[in-house]
């Protein structure tokens, strides 16, 4: 079992060892992580015992609650984030996709394989192409779909309706979603209506090559790195506080085929690792557009 709080530790608090030191008595726990960057904080513990021990006799989750709220205090933490992970219920997550599958395939692959600790609710495709990209019944993702029970929604698009309102009402109860290259831009209207957070999956290494079609972008710029971002999303296009990165190199004997080819790759890798840091609560946001991801 490990459970993780995360804070901003004032300057004034006794210093990193002694209070990890206190840390270990009050959470009657030994510590397997400790990390801090300047006046930030991740403390992971481990417990030798099953959850089911440790919740039901040796550590109560009322009084583990209690406890890391002493540990919050002492910090003078601003936030304070506990969960038990295969305790607590997994995250619930909606995936948003357009006509590309392979983050979709990937993450799917991935949440079956158990490496993505989070209870997927539903899909939902948006494409603006009804009669190209629109899948029928007998799809490889809709064939795993059904056999998972998960819900599973196409919506055509248009210019002038991209169905959001009928997206929030689809997403409402999850904690937070993921935009599997999903090629619609989501509005102000949206985000603010949904108040959780969206990670999306950008095919570029930002900030450079923001908007459409960064692979060509990249290509005719003649760069010898490729990547993809995983980032926040604002209400600023590709401008969200990235999560994680990931390069590649490429010379000029690659083709605009091989530069999509390869970035497709790092886009499934990328998003997979950004989704695993955001259910293990490793990520937090400080400043106006940074994070510090704990990995």
């Amino acid at each position: 079992m490990v459970a993780t709080l995360l804070g901003r530790m004032n300057p004034g608090v006794p210093g990193v060892m002694k209070a990890k030191e206190n840390a270990k008595v009050v959470l009657r726990a030994r510590f397997t992580e400790f990390t801090s960057f300047n006046a930030l904080s991740l403390h992971r513990l481990r417990r030798q015992e099953t959850v089911s021990n440790l919740l039901c006799t040796k550590w109560p989750r009322a009084v583990m609650d209690e406890d890391f709220a002493e540990l919050a205090h002492h910090f003078k933490a601003e936030k304070s984030v506990v969960r038990v992970l295969g305790s607590d219920p997994d995250l619930k997550l909606a995936v948003l996709a357009s006509w590309q599958d392979h983050c979709l395939i990937d993450l799917l692959h991935r949440w079956q394989e158990g490496e993505l600790p989070a209870n997927l609710s539903c899909v939902i495709r948006c494409t603006t192409f009804v009669s190209n990209h629109n899948r029928g019944p007998n799809t490889h993702v809709l064939r795993f779909l059904e056999r998972h029970g998960i819900p599973y929604h196409y919506l055509p698009t248009s210019k002038g309706n991209k169905r959001e309102e009928e997206i929030l009402d689809l997403v409402s109860g999850t904690d937070f979603l993921v935009l599997a290259r999903y090629m619609q831009v989501l509005s102000p209207t949206f985000l603010k209506g949904y108040k959780k957070d969206i990670i999306n999956i950008h095919h570029g290494l930002l900030p450079s090559f923001k908007g459409a079609n960064p692979y060509r972008q990249a290509y005719e710029a003649g760069v010898k790195l490729i990547g993809a971002t995983s980032h926040f999303v604002t209400e600023e296009l590709d401008d969200g506080p990235i999560i994680e990165q990931m390069v590649d190199m490429v010379s000029h004997r690659d083709s605009l085929h091989t530069f999509a080819t390869r970035s497709e790759n790092l886009e499934k890798q990328c998003l997979a690792k950004a989704i695993k840091y955001y259910c293990e609560q490793r990520i937090m946001r400080y400043s106006t557009n940074k994070t510090i991801v704990f990995c």
